[in-house]
């Protein structure tokens, strides 16, 4: 019981790169998908409600939503025509990301990805964009989730340029 949300976390990340092996974007893919979703929410809630939370956890799940977003990215990229202002917001959420994980790794020396309520609200719309492809357009959602990604990257870099010390649960910019 004590590792249980770290194995739901770890499991989320083999189990994302099963989406390697089916059908891109079909009924087993977006089960596949949804079930990860799920493990990114249950995993929290059970490291809350089992008091396991750890900075081992938070980093776990960090990880394992990178994964997704890589995975899930690189698969969409092949079956999906993206306008091209999503290689720009692409580029610009990496690089935002890269610096802030710089500074994390220069500040605290450690590695960190802050849970803000921006992050999460990003990926919450994320984890329904495949759903939503067939019924908004592409050009909407790219902004939408490119626009509060960038937000919410550049939110996390001031955060890491203005703190002390890393708190990976850290909301807001400002709410401590």
């Amino acid at each position: 019981m004590k590792h249980l949300a770290n194995l739901i976390t770890v499991s989320r990340i083999f189990l994302v790169l099963t989406l390697f092996l089916v059908e891109p974007l079909s009924f087993i893919f977006m089960a596949i998908y949804l079930f990860c979703g799920i493990t990114d929410i249950l995993d929290g809630y059970v490291a809350r409600k089992t008091h396991t939370s750890s900075s081992l956890g938070a980093r776990l799940d960090s990880i394992a939503d990178l994964v997704m977003v890589m995975v899930v990215l690189f698969i969409l990229v092949g079956v999906v025509s993206l306008p091209y202002i999503t290689f720009f917001f692409i580029g610009a959420i990496t690089l935002v990301r890269l610096i802030s994980l710089t500074i994390v790794g220069i500040k605290y020396k450690t590695f960190g990805i802050l849970h803000t309520y921006g992050n999460k609200v990003t990926g919450f719309i994320l984890l329904f964009t495949p759903l939503l492809l067939g019924f908004v357009d592409v050009a909407i959602l790219t902004y939408i989730l490119g626009g509060l990604g960038l937000i919410s990257a550049l939110e996390e870099l001031l955060i890491h340029i203005i703190s002390d010390e890393i708190d990976l649960d850290r909301r807001s910019f400002l709410i401590k």
